[in-house]
């Protein structure tokens, strides 16, 4: 057969790449082949796509696990009714937690699926309706390979040492310092929502759970059926025949992963028995939920298994046993998207139950994949052994904090020195033997930086189970340490044009690197909380009565004492060694009234209530914004409030919209598909506390500039840059075996 001029032309650029590259980029001196997102966008919707859809009328039964049988009839009238009101016809209903449904409509004659989209949100009994896309995963005890988990050891502490691998390794959490004050509790339960485990692995059998498999689509499945209570991984290995035709079209060809036997093993191999790796935590169960199958997961799956797992209501499955409600959820995956609603409603849900939902950023080295970039999420960016972020992670203002996630400093060819070490099997499609990864059969990717945090949270929960999702957050924020600053790296979100390395900030990945030992000191400290009025609605000259008593102190601690003083301004205390106080506020200016617990082994917590006018400022104050995806960060600062949170608004209205740009609840704006008119849109701040109190922001929205012309003078630059192009798609893909780039976090 007559070779095409497109091969032809491919195949000369290929032979070319060696060259080339090392004129372009020089030689390159770290390679990381993480998983990356399919190139297919169609992969994400499927050949016969499918949305998710929350109607009005069945509102959100999800909060009690017993979900009564009158409301499930209810919600599937509630599609009834819409199919004949909107004369649709409805080829694919299934209910879903939290009163969602998964829909798959017959499209009406040359109607697009964004069409059709569009024409259900249209419905006025529609609260909202998305896209139903598929996810992918991101990728010192006597346990004999311990010594080659890097990233859980005490190195980066020591001043100096005769050993030259201290010191080099920032990124380590220092478990082993944490696990000399708490080692986890085994009532905890840590869901890993993923591909399922091999619950055969000797280093995980002892600390699994039943689990559920929730995967729907048998051919995502890949074990003969859908949704049941067998959550082994079958295995998600994709054949060139099924990328080409079929429900996998598109989808890349690669081996099976054992993606979630990976994750389970950084959160939980079993520790000091003697075999093989250790996990963050030694004692907490692990429930494994399967999600994640062949060409990775679809959202309604995703988020039936997210509410089962914290012991919500799922339609057609048997409920969770109390005993098994997860506290910690995993999700080692994602895709680029905005946070959709379907993700907010089951986090709302979450949250309010008290369950923390860690996530990994993503691999694309762009912005942070969703569900990691959900309101309320742990987001976890990916660092390499010095502390700055490795070139592949995903960055933003969303993240929480970053953890290692594996690097390879040698180049291709050589052994992995920074691998993140973990359990695993050699199957490359059914299941083969129970081994390990290391610098030979090396693991890298954020998908990896998530259970190291998840394994630091349920630390956490173990000596203090009273923390609420955001209370925890901001202890484990406190606790990060602080990221370096080496010379000669660009700083984020600049990188270096090699590597993709940069030196972090705590505006792009976190407020620093997760520290275990510190988390765990500051989940063993009390937690003080005032509670009065709110100071802007308290005038001056008045009384306010304030109490501390719902703080509370860790797991098996008492409460020794507390303290009431004022740090600033003037005013009198009725009492300062009671849980209760009031105090008459001075009729001019204002005043700082601190709180302070002390529990029964010295610790402290201090809380302040501060009365004075609330101040709201944004920066920067003007901005100019590419239209078609232009992003800017905005960020905003309470004062005299004791909730420091703010809404967002672009032109008056919650969020934005796509006709003025949209601004996420972190402050990043992002532009609208084209430049509005006028040209200039109002981004504000607006107290939550006092919404009568905000500060607003300028942005001017301009056009992208024009595609350069393909005739003319100057071609052959043109064609240079787009053989470097293909030159480095080339490259990626010969350092990147098939094996490791599929759609996961790893």
């Amino acid at each position: 057969m007559r070779a095409s001029p497109v091969v032809l032309g491919l195949v000369s650029a290929v032979v070319a790449c060696g060259a080339f590259a090392q004129q372009r980029l020089g030689p390159p001196s770290e390679t990381n082949p993480v998983r990356h997102q399919p190139t297919d966008a169609a992969a994400r919707l499927g050949d016969t796509p499918r949305m998710i859809v929350k109607f009005r009328s069945t509102g959100s039964a999800g909060v009690a696990q017993i979900q009564s049988a009158a409301i499930e009839t209810a919600a599937s009238a509630a599609v009834t009714k819409f199919a004949a009101r909107a004369g649709v016809t409805v080829s694919e209903a299934r209910a879903l937690a939290a009163g969602m449904h998964a829909l798959r409509l017959e499209p009406r004659a040359g109607e697009s699926f964004a069409a059709q989209l569009a024409r259900v949100r249209l419905d006025p009994d529609v609260e909202f309706a998305v896209p139903d896309e598929r996810r992918f995963p991101h990728a010192v005890p006597n346990d004999p390979l311990f010594n080659g988990q890097w990233y859980l050891q005490n190195g980066a502490y020591v001043a100096s040492s005769t050993d030259p691998t201290l010191n080099t390794q920032p990124s380590a959490i220092h478990a082993q310092a944490a696990w000399d004050i708490g080692k986890g509790s085994s009532t905890l339960v840590i869901a890993v929502i993923d591909t399922g485990v091999l619950y055969n692995h000797p280093d995980l059998s002892s600390r699994l759970l039943p689990g559920y498999d929730f995967i729907a689509d048998t051919a995502v499945a890949n074990d003969g059926n859908g949704r049941d209570a067998d959550a082994t991984d079958a295995g998600d290995w994709v054949t060139q025949a099924e990328s080409t035709s079929g429900p996998l079209s598109g989808c890349d060809v690669e081996n099976s992963s054992w993606h979630g036997t990976r994750v389970a093993g950084i959160i939980g191999a079993a520790s000091d028995n003697s075999i093989g790796v250790t996990g963050v935590t030694w004692n907490p169960k692990i429930l494994p939920i399967r999600v994640l199958g062949k060409c990775g997961g679809w959202d309604s799956d995703i988020i039936d298994g997210m509410s089962w797992a914290a012991g919500l209501h799922v339609p057609g499955v048997p409920d969770n046993p109390q005993a098994n409600w997860a506290k910690v959820e995993n999700l080692s995956l994602g895709s680029t998207d905005p946070c959709t609603a379907s993700y907010q409603t089951v986090m709302s849900q979450l949250t309010a139950r008290g369950v923390i939902v860690v996530a990994s950023a993503g691999n694309e080295a762009g912005p942070v994949d969703t569900p990691a970039n959900c309101p309320g999420v742990v987001a976890v960016a990916g660092l390499r052994h010095t502390g700055t972020k490795v070139g592949y992670s995903s960055l933003g203002p969303e993240v929480t904090v970053g953890a290692p996630g594996g690097n390879c400093v040698n180049g291709p060819g050589g052994p992995c020195l920074f691998s993140i070490n973990t359990t695993a099997n050699d199957g490359t499609t059914t299941a083969g033997n129970s081994t390990y990864t290391g610098q030979t059969n090396f693991n890298v990717g954020t998908s990896f930086s998530a259970p190291i945090v998840s394994g630091i949270v349920g630390l956490m929960l173990s000596v203090n189970s009273a923390m609420t999702p955001a209370q925890l957050i901001a202890r484990l924020q406190q606790g990060a340490s602080a990221y370096p600053s080496p010379a000669g790296v660009p700083v984020c979100p600049a990188s270096d044009p090699n590597t993709g390395e940069c030196a972090c900030t705590t505006s792009t990945c976190g407020a620093g690197m997760a520290n275990a030992e510190n988390a765990l000191q500051g989940a063993l400290r009390p937690m003080a909380i005032v509670t009065g009025p709110s100071p802007s609605s308290v005038t001056p000259g008045s009384t306010v009565n304030l109490s501390g008593s719902a703080s509370f102190v860790a797991d098996g601690r008492t409460i020794g004492s507390y303290l009431w003083s004022i740090v600033s301004g003037t005013g009198t205390l009725t009492s300062t060694n009671t849980a209760d106080t009031s105090i008459v506020t001075p009729s001019s200016g204002g005043v700082t009234v601190r709180f302070t617990v002390t529990d029964d082994a010295g610790r402290q917590d201090t809380a302040d209530w501060n009365f004075g006018q609330v101040g709201v400022t944004i920066s920067p104050t003007n901005a100019s914004v590419q239209a078609a995806g232009g992003t800017q960060t905005f960020t905003a600062t309470v004062v005299n409030a004791t909730d420091q949170g703010v809404t967002w608004q672009v032109n008056g209205v919650t969020f934005g919209s796509a006709l003025v740009g949209t601004v996420s609840v972190f402050g990043v704006y992002t532009a609208p598909a084209t430049v509005p008119s006028p040209a200039t849109v109002t981004v504000t701040a607006i107290s939550n506390e006092d919404p009568a109190h905000m500060a607003s922001a300028q942005v001017t929205i301009t056009a992208p500039p024009a595609p350069p012309s393909s005739g003319g003078g100057g071609g052959g630059g043109g064609a240079l840059d787009l053989l470097g192009l293909l030159c480095l798609v080339a490259l990626g893909r010969r350092f990147a075996p098939a094996s490791w780039r599929a759609r996961r976090a790893s």
